[in-house]
């Protein structure tokens, strides 16, 4: 057994399949959820500061904590949920969301994230709510997917080149743009006036 496996088995949640059920490289997996995590706290504390405002009069600098703050502890329960074992549906709820697809998770991020940005524009809801629409950036490009080798690209252009020859479409080409595929121009005359109006 290598480190590495030794790492993972370590870092592996309790009732996890040790054989990984997509191809997503595990550094990006980890990536997610670090990034989730260390943002989730950052959040929570630049949440914090944020509410702090409300001494100075700033109302939407507080509600932007505060969303900040739940948006944090959100993204710390699927993350971490070991962060949060205190409280009895925490696990319940970080299995449904690692059941769901990862554009929904990215998806989650990136709207969970916003508001703050927009209700109180400064560096604290800045950093920590990019922090958690980063992560939700990396669960994007997971639900991508992996790359296709060079030869399954090349086949796929070959294969495209061929439908080419034999279709007379102008979209068919790969390298069209919009000049080739432009479609003629009609003309009706120029406009009429009325001078009465």
């Amino acid at each position: 057994m290598s480190i590495q496996d030794k790492i993972s088995a370590l870092m592996a949640r309790p009732g996890q399949d040790l054989v990984a059920k997509d191809d997503v490289p595990w550094w990006l997996k980890t990536a997610g959820r670090g990034v989730g995590t260390v943002g989730g706290f950052i959040a929570a504390l630049l949440g914090i500061w944020n509410c702090v405002s409300i001494l100075t009069g700033n109302v939407s600098g507080l509600i932007a904590g505060m969303w900040q703050i739940v948006a944090s502890f959100i993204v710390l329960c699927v993350e971490a949920p070991c962060c949060c074992m205190f409280i009895d549906q925490v696990q319940r709820f970080s299995d449904m969301v690692d059941n769901r697809p990862y554009w929904n998770r990215a998806l989650g991020y990136v709207i969970l994230a916003i508001p703050p940005v927009i209700l109180d524009f400064a560096f604290s809801t800045f950093f920590g709510s990019g922090l958690i629409f980063a992560t939700g950036i990396i669960y994007g490009m997971m639900a991508l997917g992996r790359k296709a080798s060079a030869e399954e690209m090349r086949q796929a252009a070959a294969a495209a080149e061929s439908r080419q020859s034999t279709t007379p479409a102008p979209s068919a080409n790969m390298r069209a743009n919009l000049v080739t595929n432009a479609q003629p121009i009609g003309f009706s005359g120029a406009p009429v006036f009325d001078s009465n109006v």
